[in-house]
């Protein structure tokens, strides 16, 4: 692990993000704590130690509700992107604030118990075969376990070092995570005293999830089935297709083979894509296999450089080489076979504009 290692790499948005979220939670915690108490009208205030358990506990449910809100957010609405990028800070935080609500309820209810206070917790209720009563401690254990396990492999070297499918099917559990939570809170708190503001918090945060997730779903599914007739009307007037996105690394190229005698490059830079044919004009280096610099591509075997736009060489050379034409179809590239004459200017696919 020390020699993949890579240090988290702050820079100022991140800094931001962070100060404004740990702002947001400092504040929430002090109104909850402080101010909120003295709009009580109970004859008997509640105790300072049930007071910052709930406020931790539903501090964590709020924060849950909100990172499980981002995604579908983000995807309705570009604007929301800012908060995707770094939310598995928000993630990291929730886990510790979702700890501490933890350590709260062992102190308060177990720190005197006679056997240790974790198997007093596990065995003080065992009726797991009701609803009523069930023991809704072992779902917050539960949802805590799966938080501190997605907090703990959130870096991206264990994104790069179990690999992007096992990784997203890991982190996907933040949904279990979330019903669990939901179920404690349901089989717990809400069969106390009736508290008709908490109750509709929770609730709303259900209806509010749920609707987001099912909205964006609709309009996924909308724009996939759009996509698969734009690709078959594409393909019935001869284009082909010539893979997925995330096949091309940046500044990268795929070469697609169309005959024994004719290869096709596909470079992905500078969140572009431009297609030209893989033969050098000098004398047919591979540039498929060459490296992107300033828009150009230059061939490994001999130096010579071309515009990925047109195919020419930069002034004064006056080599030409034949230029593709591209479709990107969500993620999926087409390609038209017909090699366009050498030094013919085609527009790159802009791949924040895909169709």
């Amino acid at each position: 692990m020390s020699v993949q290692y890579t240090p988290v790499i702050w820079n100022r948005n991140k800094i931001f993000y962070d100060a404004v979220l740990l702002i947001a939670v400092a504040l929430y915690l002090y109104v909850y704590i402080r101010v909120a108490p003295g709009f009580e009208d109970v004859t008997k205030p509640i105790d300072g130690a049930t007071l910052r358990m709930r406020a931790f506990g539903s501090c964590a449910f709020l924060m849950l509700t909100v990172i499980l809100c981002i995604g579908p957010l983000a995807r309705l609405d570009r604007r929301f992107l800012p908060l995707l990028y770094n939310r598995r800070h928000f993630g990291v935080m929730t886990a510790g604030i979702a700890a501490v609500h933890a350590n709260y309820v062992l102190g308060w209810y177990y720190n005197f118990s006679p056997t240790d206070k974790y198997v007093a917790l596990l065995s003080s209720n065992t009726n797991y075969g009701q609803i009523l009563g069930f023991p809704f401690e072992t779902l917050g254990i539960a949802a805590l376990v799966i938080l501190f396990v997605l907090a703990a492999t959130s870096h991206d070297f264990w994104l790069s070092f179990l690999g992007a499918p096992i990784w997203k099917a890991l982190h996907m559990f933040i949904y279990a995570a979330y019903a669990f939570v939901v179920l404690h809170v349901a089989l717990g708190a809400l069969q106390g005293a009736g508290d008709p503001i908490f109750t509709s918090v929770v609730a709303a945060s259900v209806v509010l999830v749920s609707a987001l997730h099912f909205t964006t779903g609709r309009m996924e599914a909308r724009r996939d089935r759009g996509e698969e007739t734009a690709k078959a009307s594409l393909q019935e007037q001869g284009w082909l297709v010539a893979g997925d996105l995330d096949e091309i690394d940046d500044d990268c190229a795929k070469v697609v083979t169309l005959s024994d005698d004719e290869r096709v490059a596909i470079f992905k830079y500078d969140g572009k894509l431009s297609a030209i044919t893989n033969a050098c004009a000098h004398q047919n280096g591979p540039l498929g296999e060459g490296k992107v610099l300033w828009g150009c591509i230059t061939c490994p075997w001999h130096g010579y450089q071309y515009n990925l736009s047109d195919g020419r060489a930069p002034a004064p050379f006056t080599e030409k080489i034949s230029t593709y034409r591209l479709q990107l179809i969500g993620s999926t590239i087409l390609l038209d076979p017909n090699a366009l004459p050498p030094g013919t200017h085609v527009d790159p696919v802009e791949i924040g504009e895909a169709a």
